[in-house]
């Protein structure tokens, strides 16, 4: 049996990408793989296979589209096979779809000074994969913590393109200027879960003065949180500042806890993809 699906795990776990796991959990009379059998699929690739054709055509687009709504419960898929759609076999399998890695928040964060570092201390014991970026090395500690990429680019704003679509995005950088060319290009994917930049009431006004002189209408504008941060935590101090964009963060990524009643267990459901 083949293991090529390990060591793209291995790769996509490496990285926290999000992923569908495809197990073949039953077979009844001829079918293109043996139960047991795994595919793995992320939003771009695919390692392994569970037969190839159209069941495996289907399989990988029913992975997808979990990715793309985002689900983080299993579920079991059956499925018909017969000729006309290119599975001659005449048996019938049953797939078991398994989301991986969904629940890992993504997070592009500009700004290694004091507030950025005492941020990155918090959100590294979450379960967050950030991107820590900014031009100036000397700025980072010697010691990165786990789950954290250390990024040195000289143009920040390049990042901005790399980073997955419903990321979380913080802007703190030392310059007014370059917040200004980082909210502009994060504004334009306008793709993001969440949009911090750092500042004041004040900052705001200027900056959605700018951006509207430039053709942002104000909706667009309301996606960007500033100032950032729990409003209640009023304090200065860097780990104060840090404490309360932290928890706003996970009040972000937790916003849909508790609202719906939690899924059962999940039940094969029947696709025909024959006559």
């Amino acid at each position: 049996m083949s293991t090529e699906w390990i060591k793209g795990l291995s790769q996509l776990e490496a990285d926290a990408t999000p992923a569908v796991m495809i197990t073949v959990v039953d077979e009844r009379g001829s079918t293109p793989r043996n139960a047991g059998a795994k595919m793995l699929v992320s939003a771009s690739e695919r390692f392994d296979t569970i037969g190839g054709g159209h069941l495996e055509h289907k399989s990988i687009k029913i992975a997808r589209a979990m990715l793309e709504e985002r689900h983080t419960q299993p579920k079991l898929e059956r499925f018909s096979l017969g000729a006309s759609l290119g599975q001659c076999c005449g048996g019938a399998t049953t797939l078991l779809f398994e989301p991986l890695n969904t629940g890992i928040v993504q997070i592009a964060l500009f700004g290694a000074g004091h507030v950025g570092r005492a941020l990155v201390s918090i959100l590294s014991t979450l379960p967050c994969r950030i991107r820590w970026i900014d031009s100036r090395e000397e700025e980072f500690p010697d010691n990165i913590p786990d789950g954290v990429e250390k990024v040195v680019n000289e143009f920040p704003v390049d990042e901005i393109e790399a980073q997955a679509a419903n990321s979380y995005f913080i802007v703190m950088t030392h310059n007014h200027q370059l917040d200004q060319e980082l909210t502009e290009a994060i504004l334009r994917r306008n793709d993001f879960t969440y949009f911090g930049l750092i500042g004041s009431n004040t900052k705001r006004k200027k900056f959605e003065h700018r951006l509207k002189a430039k053709g942002f209408d104000a909706q667009l504008l309301e996606r960007m949180t500033c100032p950032m941060g729990i409003p209640e935590v009023k304090g200065k101090l860097p780990a104060e500042i840090a404490v309360s964009v932290a928890g706003e963060v996970i009040a972000q990524y937790n916003a849909a806890f508790g609202t719906k009643q939690q899924p059962p267990l999940p039940t094969a459901t029947v696709e025909r993809l024959a006559i």
